[in-house]
């Protein structure tokens, strides 16, 4: 084993992501199973989802809005619950998902009108 003490240290980080989410997501329940994979995942996810450049409730909000976009419904409610246990208001919580909408929309949009305007214009649509 490549990390020795990756056993505890995988409860500990249970632990704490009770602590952080206010529940165990399921995912991190499977990947406890592989205890090298689980810890240095979690370690990594963790560092990536508390920078020390934004506050927990602005880094809830944009992990919310990146569930949404991408349709990680599971992981969209449990960054919802921590978003407000972050002090996120629920108005916060709802303009976060209508900006996400919009971007997606705007991508499902680019894609499909690109498309559209070579087919029925018979050229690429220029860049800026």
């Amino acid at each position: 084993m490549i990390l020795e003490n990756a056993n505890s240290l995988g409860d500990d980080i249970l632990e704490d992501s009770e602590e952080f989410f206010g529940c165990i997501p399921p995912i991190l329940k499977i990947m406890r199973e592989r205890p090298e994979f689980f810890v240095f995942s979690s370690l990594k996810d963790f560092y990536a989802l508390r920078p020390q450049s934004l506050d927990d409730k602005t880094a809830e909000l944009i992990t919310v809005a990146a569930a949404a976009s991408s349709g990680a419904d599971k992981c969209l409610k449990v960054h919802m619950k921590a978003a407000l246990r972050a002090g996120a208001s629920r108005d916060e919580v709802l303009d976060t998902i209508f900006i996400a909408s919009s971007i997606g929309q705007s991508r499902v949009l680019a894609s499909a009108l690109r498309t559209y305007h070579e087919l029925f214009e018979g050229s690429e649509v220029k860049e800026i």
